[in-house]
């Protein structure tokens, strides 16, 4: 597919916004809409457990268990899209068009092909995915239905994310958001008519809340599509005599991999709690399952200022300015942590008003409250966690990120989370996410000491 886009590079137009203009504005017009944008993928994730949640507690409890495998698959999405934004960026500092342009093709062919291996595990994976869960056929059932469309329809999840990221990695972002937008408002209203029946039976329920999420993801998928053609000059899409590059694609997850593993050992940890969770009750891992979905409304926009933040550190790597980089990352984490303030305040000090977005029983707010007021404390530490991890995949270093995310969730969690729940008490349970986050602090803080001595002090001359 061609397109009538120019040919040459408008690089000059880019030096002038990610070169030379002051970070913190920039900062602040690149991450703002895409934190907008995040808020709204959140509401993807969340205004479907809300009418769920209506529906029975079952469902509320089969969606919870479905979400692991929904975060592989936008792991892999996010991800590959994470090792292009950094690697197009990168080129576009670096003023180099062709392998910016070739990343950007490589990116979308990649996206195509995670589709094709997610539809094929939703055709095949689901039912031993939930038992394995779960003995409860009325709830094991009610989450194959969910998550056999959130993978065979999977197409728009991963077409819409690619096409953030390239919008993103341009410095683009208010399409970004607007795609998210446009997908997010389809989403929220088809909910209500598809999981309350009003387009029949058999589209109602756990299905219903699948069918719109998959509508929504098209949508905005064809939003971005749309603007990569048309509103994007910095790459030029062509697929005409398209090969696809194993020099590209190793560069895509040399970041990307990383990214993606990450949130892959997210999905590790969230199946452990969900089988140490069970051993005390479903409504336990119901209130697991909401706080997930609660506390991406904190994370998420943070998630934003980090798309924000790596192609400004990414661009001016390429273009040797550690002044910038130094202070892109400064700001981010000061931010991170305001957010994360809030985020503490809400959790501690009015959980019973957010679990009652979720019709929550006597017996959720029971189990609920305690939860959100000790699992919080870790927000305090974990905002500059957050941003040090994708500081680290901006610069080429996916791996410390991996380390990180690994050490906190597999070797630290887990272990912790089990042993705690060996004193019978489920409120012991939580303290688990602490005692994580402070060694998920520690190793970021370590990781970021060498990053500044061996990539970002280079880059000054002599003189300086």
């Amino acid at each position: 597919m061609e397109t009538k886009q120019p040919q040459t590079s408008p690089a000059q137009t880019r030096e002038n916004i990610m070169g030379t203009m002051e970070i913190n504005p920039l900062l602040v017009k690149l991450s703002v809409p895409m934190m907008i944008s995040m808020l709204v993928q959140a509401l993807y994730n969340v205004v479907d457990s809300v009418f769920v949640s209506h529906v029975s507690e079952n469902a509320l409890t089969a969606v919870s268990l479905a979400f692991s495998l929904q975060n592989v698959m936008i792991a892999v999405g996010v991800g590959t899209g994470v090792g292009v934004n950094a690697m197009l960026s990168k080129s576009l500092g670096e003023k180099n068009q062709s392998r910016a342009n070739a990343t950007a093709k490589n990116g979308i062919f990649l996206s195509l092909c995670s589709f094709v291996v997610f539809l094929v595990i939703g055709l095949t994976c689901m039912k031993p995915y939930f038992y394995a869960q779960t003995s409860d056929a009325a709830i094991a059932q009610q989450g194959i239905r969910y998550l056999s469309v959130c993978c065979i329809f999977s197409l728009g999840l991963f077409t819409q994310t690619m096409g953030e990221k390239l919008l993103a990695a341009t410095g683009r972002t208010y399409l970004s958001m607007i795609s998210q937008l446009v997908g997010a408002v389809v989403n929220i209203i088809l909910d209500p008519i598809f999981i309350f029946g009003y387009c029949g039976e058999a589209l109602s329920g756990t299905t219903g809340a699948a069918v719109a999420t998959v509508i929504g993801q098209f949508c905005g998928a064809g939003m971005t599509l749309f603007f990569n053609l048309n509103k994007n000059p910095d790459i030029q899409i062509s697929f005409k005599g398209f090969r696809p590059s194993v020099k590209a694609i190793g560069r895509i997850y040399t970041v990307g991999l990383p990214s993606i593993a990450m949130q892959c050992v997210g999905s590790l940890m969230t199946f452990g709690m969900n089988l140490i969770l069970m051993s005390f009750s479903a409504t336990a891992v119901a209130v697991f399952g909401v706080y997930f979905k609660l506390q991406s409304f904190v994370f998420m926009p943070i998630f934003g200022l980090n798309n924000g933040m790596v192609p400004i550190i990414s661009y001016n790597y390429g273009a040797r300015r550690p002044d910038r980089v130094k202070k892109t990352i400064k700001l981010a984490v000061c931010y991170a942590e305001c957010i994360m303030l809030i985020g503490f305040c809400i959790f501690q000090f009015a959980p019973d008003k957010v679990l009652g977005i979720f019709a929550a029983s006597d017996a959720m707010l029971a189990i609920g409250i305690p939860a959100m007021r000790i699992i919080c404390l870790h927000f305090l530490l974990a905002g500059a966690s957050i941003v040090l991890s994708s500081v680290f995949q901006a610069l080429g270093n996916g791996v410390f990120s991996l380390i990180v995310s690994v050490c906190r969730q597999l070797f630290v969690l887990l272990p912790a989370a089990w042993l705690l729940a060996q004193t019978g008490n489920v409120n012991n349970v939580w303290w688990a996410f602490l005692i994580a986050e402070i060694v998920s602090v520690l190793l970021s803080l370590g990781f970021y000491a060498r990053i500044n001595k061996n990539i970002i002090a280079p880059m000054y001359s002599p003189a300086e």
